[in-house]
């Protein structure tokens, strides 16, 4: 028998991670990132840019997760790195770059809350973000591709920064 959300025995845990979104202003990956955030014991997410709202296809994608998940609106993605820095977070950015390393071989810092930077849907992470990181982390991908969506690349990385905090 297939079980639903009122006979699952899953144990409810959250992880010392803040999802920063840089520019990601899509309805519907927006309120999947809800829904991935509240899945995975997500800590906090906060959304920066200038065309980032929660309108009625948010809810509808959220599925009434954006209700439960801490969340914050912001203008300004570097504002809130620096904070994040300031206050002890890791920084770890998602993103393909010269010098990126895979996910897999990516190790969580113990003890330590994490902010993984997100990018925008069609242009990434800002240079300027991208210098603050600690890490640059990306997913190996082994078709033709070489990106994937946002909200899936999150998908993937989530699952493995929790598990990491899962072994210590």
């Amino acid at each position: 028998m297939q079980l639903d959300h009122y006979n699952t025995k899953f144990k409810k845990k959250t992880f010392p991670i803040t999802v920063v979104c840089d520019q990601v202003s899509n309805a519907p990956n927006i309120g999947s990132l809800f829904r991935i955030v509240d899945a995975f014991g997500i800590e906090n997410i906060i959304f920066c840019g200038k065309g980032v709202n929660l309108n009625r296809k948010t809810a509808k994608t959220s599925r009434a997760t954006e209700k439960v998940v801490n969340y914050e609106l912001n203008k300004e993605a570097l504002e809130v790195t620096h904070s994040l820095i300031k206050d002890g977070y890791k920084i770890i950015a998602l993103e393909i770059t010269k010098n990126s390393k895979p996910l897999h071989n990516f190790k969580v810092y113990k003890d330590t809350p994490h902010a993984l930077l997100i990018g925008d849907e069609n242009f990434g992470i800002s240079d300027e973000l991208l210098k603050l990181a600690d890490d640059i982390i990306h997913i190996d991908m082994y078709g033709q591709n070489s990106s994937m969506n946002v909200v899936q690349a999150t998908n993937v990385a989530l699952y493995e920064l929790t598990k990491q905090f899962l072994k210590k």
